[in-house]
C-alpha cells in the first residue's frame, strides 16, 4: 500500500446519500471508505434507508454521493456525485495495490491531465504507469538539462567548458523532444510504451473481487413486494406475479401478459372484446 496523505489507510471516503429523503429536504447518508466490501456496503444503504418505503409507500431506491475525503492529490475533482460504486471501489483496491514507485507516477500522470477524464480511464491509467517516468528532484528546465549532462551523460562537455553551457536551453529543448512535463512530484516524461484499455466500461470486466453492488443483484422480494413492484412499474394497473418467481411479472389489463427479465414478452390466454 503506498504512503496516501494525512497518514490515512485508504485512498478516499465517498458520503453516500439516499437522494428520496435528500428531496425532502433531509441529509440521510453515511461515510463509506474505500476501498470496500459487498456485505459492508449492503449493511449502510439499509442503516440510510435505501429499500425502506415512505409514508405513501414508496421505496426509496436511489442514492447518490453528497461529498468526498480524498487523500490522493488531485483526486477530488475527478470523483462526481453519480459515480459507479462498483467502479469507484475497483479504482480504490487498484490504488491501494500499488507500490509508493507506482504511486508517485499515478499522481504525477494525474497532475498533467493524463487519462483522467473519467473512473474508467483512471482505472486503465492504474494498469499503464510503465509510460511515464518521474524525476523527482528536477524541478525546472536548469535541473533537467544538468541532470541529463551530469547523471546520463547524454552531451559529452570537458570539466573545463561545463559553466559555459546553457543548461536551461538545453533542458527545454529535451522537455520539447520528449513532451515531459514538470510537476510537483518532478518532471514527468513519456516512455513511448503503448497505452492500452483493459477495462471497457462494462460491469462485466470489473473482477469479482471488486464488485460491491453485487447485494443488489441477489434482492430477493417477497410476493406482496413482487406485486407492489408491478403496480408501480404498470402505472396503478392491477398487476399479479407468476410463471418463474420474481424475476416475472404479469400485468393485468383485460389480458394476461408475461413480462421476464430475459425474454421476449409472452401473452397466455389472450382475448379481444
Amino acid at each position: 500500500m503506498p504512503h496516501y496523505d494525512y497518514d490515512k489507510d485508504y485512498p478516499f471516503a465517498a458520503f453516500i446519500t439516499n437522494l428520496g429523503k435528500y428531496n425532502e429536504g433531509a441529509l440521510v447518508g453515511e461515510w463509506v471508505k474505500f476501498p470496500t466490501t459487498a456485505e459492508e456496503l449492503k449493511k449502510v444503504f439499509e442503516r440510510i434507508g435505501i429499500g425502506s418505503k415512505d409514508e405513501f409507500g414508496q421505496t426509496y431506491e436511489e442514492w447518490f454521493i453528497t461529498d468526498y475525503d480524498c487523500y490522493v492529490d488531485g483526486l477530488y475533482d475527478l470523483l462526481g456525485e453519480y459515480a459507479n460504486l462498483d467502479e469507484l471501489n475497483y479504482l480504490a483496491s487498484k490504488l491501494d495495490d500499488m507500490s509508493q514507485d507506482e504511486y508517485e507516477r499515478f499522481q504525477a500522470a494525474i497532475e498533467i491531465g493524463d487519462h483522467t477524464g473519467s473512473i474508467q480511464e483512471l482505472i486503465n491509467l492504474t494498469e499503464n504507469l510503465d509510460c511515464y517516468d518521474v524525476y523527482p528532484d528536477i524541478h525546472d528546465h536548469d535541473d533537467l538539462g544538468r541532470y541529463y549532462i551530469e547523471e546520463l551523460d547524454a552531451m559529452q562537455v570537458p570539466e573545463h567548458l561545463r559553466n559555459y553551457i546553457d543548461y536551461e536551453a538545453y533542458g527545454r529543448d529535451i522537455a520539447l523532444e520528449e513532451s515531459g512535463q514538470f510537476t510537483d512530484l518532478g518532471y514527468v516524461r513519456d516512455t513511448g510504451d503503448s497505452f492500452h484499455e483493459y477495462y471497457d466500461g462494462e460491469r462485466g470486466s470489473i473482477p469479482e473481487e471488486y464488485r460491491v453492488m453485487t447485494f443488489q443483484d441477489a434482492e430477493e422480494l417477497t410476493e406482496e413486494e413482487i406485486y407492489d413492484r408491478a403496480r408501480e412499474n404498470f402505472g396503478g394497473i392491477m398487476a399479479f406475479a407468476g410463471n418463474g418467481g420474481t424475476d416475472k411479472i404479469i400485468g393485468v389489463s383485460d389480458y394476461y401478459e408475461t413480462i421476464s427479465a430475459d425474454e421476449e414478452p409472452e401473452f397466455d390466454d389472450y382475448w379481444e372484446e
